[in-house]
């Protein structure tokens, strides 16, 4: 019984349970139903109000589109009644110009006929003039006896005959005009190279000494019987010696002057380095040698570039550079052919000829100097070898051939270079020699004079610059006088060596004496 109630218990409180979900469930239900209507209630009346929104704006933007298409077409007629006046116009306008066009050609057609009867009448006329030009010409041919041909070449010969002799009168005028001012103008050009050209540098003098003040040193290069001094001596090529005067100078003795700058540099590396062994020795002269090489290439590289000369062979630069090395009379041929290099470009500046040329002719004139002293010939002979080896031009090879006088000159380059070497080397300060030279070309000058038949004495003065010669009136007389002058002058440029130019002057002085009264006054003296 117990479970029976509890069962039917049970299935009532399911049921109420059910009962009570179904009508909550209902109200729910009524309720969105509610809602529902509500909301499409509210919708409706939003729609309807967004219908006539729409409405009204679709009629406003479909009378504003009607208003502009009207206005398009009130536009496009405007432009159709502009377009079709000018289209009016031009009509007018064409057939305005058609009628010209007609006019012109009936007034060209009229012209052109007027014109082919202008034409008919000259042709008539120069059919004539033809006809009288040629009764004219026989005519004259009659007359003259002579043809037209040979009249004009008769008028051409005549003329051509009056052309040279005015051409030679000019050319006469031009030459006395030249020969009369070339000494001036010559001078002016010559100075004004002078002022421009050369630098007067201090002369270089090459070092042929190398101090050595350490007693130890010294000592070691003396023992042994000079041992390692005549080492030295071997792998430099030149001698070696102790100036007695100054024990500390080692005097270099040689010829070659690249060897005696290479045994400078060698030595003098030497000394400050410490080392006196024979490895140190054959180093030392190996740099040497190669300091002096690039030496060389150096001088003649920087020499160029201050030319302006333009590209130079490397081995003919280095010749330049050994010029650096050699000196005549004292005077340094690098620096001397630097000199006539500049002068030479001056001049040539002035007179129209090639300046650059002009300045490498200068420079390489005596290039031959730098192999003199290893190579058998002139320092001519050797210069024109080298630049024909180098293919310089032919005007610079001449130039070098000429300088000396020994070829005869074939462009204005080589006179211009002869002109800078005389300058160069005939300038006061500009060489020098030694006092043994010095003294026996005094000597050799006094000599020439004094074996002349008829001179009682002479002197070279001026640094033998001058040669002053006394005569005797007795046997020379003016014009025998004149002739000695002569004769000496000739002797000297043909035996002695000189730099510049010497003075040659003979004196002629006759004396005449009497005495009257116990005193002895002079009562008469009379020069000639």
């Amino acid at each position: 019984m117990l479970y029976l109630g509890l069962l039917i218990l049970i299935v009532l409180s399911g049921t109420l349970g059910a009962y009570l979900q179904t009508k909550k469930q209902r109200a729910e239900i009524a309720a969105a139903r509610l809602q529902a209507a509500k909301i499409k209630q509210d919708g409706e009346s939003k729609g309807a109000q967004k219908a006539k929104q729409i409405l009204a704006k679709n009629a406003e933007q479909t009378a504003n589109y009607q208003q502009n298409i009207n206005d398009e077409l009130d536009s496009f007629a405007l432009d159709n009644q502009t377009r079709q006046d000018r289209i009016n116009q031009r009509e007018k306008a064409l057939v305005a110009a058609r009628s010209h066009l007609d006019e012109t050609a009936e007034r060209l057609n009229a012209e052109r006929d007027e014109l082919n009867e202008a034409k008919q009448q000259i042709e008539n006329t120069k059919i004539n003039a033809d006809e009288l030009v040629t009764k004219r010409t026989d005519t004259l041919e009659a007359q003259a006896q002579l043809k037209v041909a040979e009249a004009q070449h008769q008028i051409l010969s005549d003329l051509n005959q009056q052309l040279q002799q005015e051409q030679q009168a000019n050319l006469r005028f031009q030459r006395e005009d030249d020969e009369s001012n070339v000494a001036k103008m010559s001078k002016l050009l010559a100075t004004d190279a002078i002022q421009r050209g050369p630098v007067d540098f201090p002369r270089e003098h090459t070092e042929h000494t190398v101090s050595i003040p350490e007693a130890d040193v010294r000592q070691k290069l003396l023992d042994h019987d000079e041992q390692m001094l005549r080492h030295l001596e071997a792998v430099t090529g030149t001698d070696l010696i102790f100036d007695p005067t100054a024990e500390t100078e080692l005097e270099i003795v040689t010829g070659d002057p690249l060897r005696r700058e290479e045994a400078r540099v060698a030595l003098t590396n030497l000394v400050v380095g410490h080392q006196w062994n024979t490895l140190a020795i054959e180093k030392a002269i190996n740099d040497a040698r190669q300091t002096v090489i690039n030496e060389l290439h150096h001088t003649g590289e920087s020499v160029a570039v201050k030319l302006h000369i333009g590209w130079m062979h490397p081995d003919l630069m280095k010749l330049v550079g050994r010029l650096k090395f050699r000196t005549s009379y004292g005077q340094n041929v690098l620096n001397h052919s630097i000199e006539v290099a500049q002068m030479a470009g001056v001049l040539a500046a002035e007179l129209g000829v090639d300046e650059q040329l002009a300045r490498r002719a200068g420079l390489l004139h005596d290039i031959g100097k730098a192999i003199d002293r290893n190579i058998e010939g002139t320092h001519v002979e050797l210069g024109v070898r080298l630049t024909e080896l180098y293919g310089e031009d032919p005007a610079i090879i001449n130039a070098i051939a000429a300088h000396h006088g020994d070829t005869e000159a074939t462009s204005p380059i080589a006179a211009l270079v002869e002109a800078g070497d005389s300058v160069s080397g005939g300038r006061p300060g500009a060489r020098s020699e030694s006092a043994e030279e010095y003294i026996n070309r005094l000597r050799s000058l006094e000599q020439i004079a004094n074996k002349q038949p008829g001179v009682k004495e002479s002197y070279a003065i001026q640094a033998g610059r001058e040669i002053r010669i006394i005569v005797d009136p007795r046997k020379i007389d003016d014009q025998a006088n004149q002739s000695l002058t002569e004769e000496v002058r000739d002797e000297i440029e043909s035996e002695l060596t000189y730099p510049g130019k010497i003075k040659v002057t003979t004196v002629r002085d006759f004396r005449t004496t009497a005495y009257v009264g116990a005193e002895k006054k002079s009562k008469q003296k009379k020069r000639a």
